[in-house]
């Protein structure tokens, strides 16, 4: 003898946006930034976004740009922060990606 369980045919009506927020603001684990908050903070260069833009992969960002490929692995993975100068850098070549290659790579 099988077993079967009958469902409801009645689809769910998707939530308003009102309704999304009212949800979203009612948890207390989860309240949004006030403008202080957002004020402090501030935005680090993403390395796998550059990246990402440039359309090259992890391997020929960290040879083009002299970044060792596991220090990219690190950055993009959450597992390091690039410190004061990389982030530095990195804006860099998120603005001018083939002016730094070209001085990377000039004949002494």
């Amino acid at each position: 003898m099988s077993k079967t369980t009958t469902t409801s045919n009645k689809t769910p009506k998707p939530m308003t946006v009102a309704a999304i927020e009212a949800a979203a603001r009612a948890d207390s684990d989860a309240q949004p930034l006030t403008a202080g908050h957002l004020k402090r903070m501030r935005r680090t260069p993403q390395a796998k976004v550059i990246r990402r833009a440039l359309a090259l992969t992890q391997e020929e960002f960290a040879v083009r740009y002299h970044i060792p490929l596991g220090t990219l692995r690190d950055w993009e993975q959450g597992r390091a922060q690039p410190d004061r100068p990389t982030q530095a850098y990195l804006k860099i070549i998120a603005c001018e990606p083939e002016r730094v290659e070209r001085l990377l790579n000039q004949r002494a």
